[in-house]
């Protein structure tokens, strides 16, 4: 039996989810969208999962988007539309427990486009980034029309979006779009253990802070206290924290 071309599997708390269809450098099917957004879903609604890990198999590439023999000519044709594939982009507000991108090879495209809906980036030395959809007459409509320039500073996001030209890890670093570069073969482990780390915090905690920073960020200053507020009720009445205190209190860890 074949392996599915977005595979699952976990590292104790953590879930790896894989794009695994290296020999077409993980390029998107239309299945494949269906399948990504149904991974995260699954590892969103798990209870033992606490954090995720999106990588690509091979070291070829994390992901080059959208597969241009199928789901591009389907989107070109009007037969589907792009937000049939929100759930794979993470453009719903479904998705609280963090997820770590590990990119490894070519990063270009809709890949791209994933990548920036995860929440912390960990790329190879050699790893190779674009959005080269002007030069074939699209848009990067993948949510990075609005995440990009609420990421990075605009100047950088336009650089990015306006020339689809490929960027090195060096560049992305250097304009806030990854987190850290490491030599190819760290990526994975890196990433799980920056996974397990947050994975042994608070869970509450965690996932209110994601749903915070992405809530909140365009409000009026007094809408946005106000939800900060009730965001912060929430931790300070939560289990965990009556966890986390005691354990401060008796100078020990908090076991989570």
């Amino acid at each position: 039996m074949s392996e599915p071309l977005i595979s699952q599997q976990r590292d104790g708390a953590v879930a790896i989810i894989r794009f695994n269809r290296p020999d077409k450098l993980n390029a998107l099917t239309l299945s494949m969208y269906d399948a990504l957004g149904a991974a995260f879903a699954a590892a969103q609604a798990d209870p033992e999962v606490r954090v995720m890990v999106l990588t690509g198999t091979g070291e070829r590439a994390f992901c080059v988007g959208a597969d241009l023999t199928e789901s591009i000519p389907e989107l070109a044709s009007g037969r589907i539309d792009i937000s049939a594939w929100d759930g794979a982009h993470m453009k719903g507000a479904g998705i609280t427990k963090p997820v770590i991108a590990a990119v490894n090879g070519l990063c270009l495209g809709g890949g791209f486009e994933i990548m920036l809906a995860t929440d912390l980036r960990i790329a190879a030395e050699s790893a190779e980034f674009a959005l080269p959809e002007p030069g074939i007459g699209v848009v990067p409509a993948g949510g990075t029309l609005v995440r990009l320039v609420r990421q990075v500073a605009y100047a950088h996001a336009m650089e990015l979006m306006l020339t689809a030209e490929r960027f090195d890890a060096a560049s992305l670093l250097r304009m806030g779009v990854l987190n850290q570069v490491v030599p190819a073969e760290q990526v994975l482990p890196e990433a799980l253990a920056l996974a397990h780390r947050i994975a042994a915090l608070s869970p509450v905690a965690i996932q209110l802070i994601k749903r915070a920073t992405r809530e909140l960020y365009d409000l009026p200053w007094p809408q946005a206290f106000a939800a900060e507020a009730s965001l912060g009720q929430q931790a300070f009445t939560s289990a965990d924290a009556q966890r986390g205190l005691s354990a401060f209190a008796e100078r020990r860890k908090a076991d989570f």
